[in-house]
């Protein structure tokens, strides 16, 4: 191809980023896997090839021209861009599933359990895709998502579903400084924040607990991973949602501040896109998480 005549030895680039990149032709070359003068000797090859010099070198030290960072600049995206091609095509040749889900979902259910299903399918490749805005499954992105909300949806399939408790939840450190006894004015409370109401502010449970009583947070996140972080501290009590918070639960890091449970609303759903992709890994971590959510 004629772009080939006009580009220097391929080894000779390779070497040029590595030491931009390291600052050094000691660090290049152990990188690399050469001796220090063989990256010399490329780098020297450039510099003929070019008719200039791409470094001062200084005592100790060697400083890239202008011109030479630039030309850095540009094998480092090329590089970039490159790797990350071949990753794609190897990546096409193994069984590769991508999962979606919230943030909280992600943290606190799927990744403790995630381990039990890479131990049982060793060649599959999980991608782990979190986000709070909601998951387009039109893209074909998304093999298989965990959906908050109520069936039926457009652009999925519901293979699986369940309901979840809310319920006031807190340190046991809290627990006992704030003693028994239903919730109150004296008690510390932790809202989270978001746009997305399917998440019960304490006002929605309040109204709908048919508590009776006025709750002013004084601590308030915009996600739920760090409302539960700060209830784990000590700093209050927040509302838990069961199936995610159940590891918490159980380890004894959060204990349930009053005996009160509320059913949500909505459900959560293990779904795959309309045009789902028919292969083995897809099919098996639909299958895990369908199993996993009944567990």
């Amino acid at each position: 191809m004629q772009f080939r005549r006009r580009l220097p030895s391929l080894t000779a680039l390779v070497t040029l980023e590595a030491v931009l990149r390291r600052k050094s032709f000691t660090l290049a070359a152990g990188e690399l896997g050469v001796t220090q003068a063989a990256v010399s000797r490329q780098i020297a090859v450039l510099e003929e090839e070019f008719g200039q010099p791409l470094f001062l070198r200084k005592h100790r030290a060697i400083e890239p021209t202008a011109a030479c960072v630039s030309l850095g600049a540009t094998l480092a995206k090329s590089f970039a861009e490159i790797a990350e091609s071949v990753e794609a095509i190897q990546s096409r040749g193994q069984d590769v599933v991508t999962i979606g889900a919230t943030i909280a979902f992600s943290s606190f259910w799927l990744l403790p359990r995630l381990a039990e299903f890479r131990k049982a399918n060793p060649g599959i490749l999980v991608r782990v895709i979190s986000q709070d805005s909601p998951i387009a499954l039109d893209d074909g992105e998304i093999d298989v998502a965990i959906r908050y909300g109520m069936p039926p949806f457009r652009d999925g399939t519901v293979i699986a579903s369940r309901g979840d408790v809310i319920t006031p939840v807190c340190s046991p450190d809290y627990l006992r400084r704030r003693g028994s006894g239903p919730l109150g004015a004296a008690d510390e409370f932790i809202e989270t924040d978001v746009l997305d109401r399917s998440w019960y502010s304490w006002s929605q449970w309040v109204s709908l607990s048919g508590a009776g009583i006025e709750i002013k947070p004084s601590l308030r996140f915009n996600h739920y991973t760090e409302t539960i972080a700060a209830t784990r501290a000590g700093q209050g009590i927040a509302l838990g949602w069961r199936m995610l918070i159940g590891t918490f639960l159980e380890d004894g890091t959060l204990v349930r501040a009053e005996a009160s449970e509320l059913a949500a609303e909505d459900r959560y759903n293990v779904i795959v896109p309309v045009k789902a992709k028919r292969n083995n890994a897809c099919n098996l971590a639909a299958a895990w998480l369908t199993a996993a959510l009944h567990d």
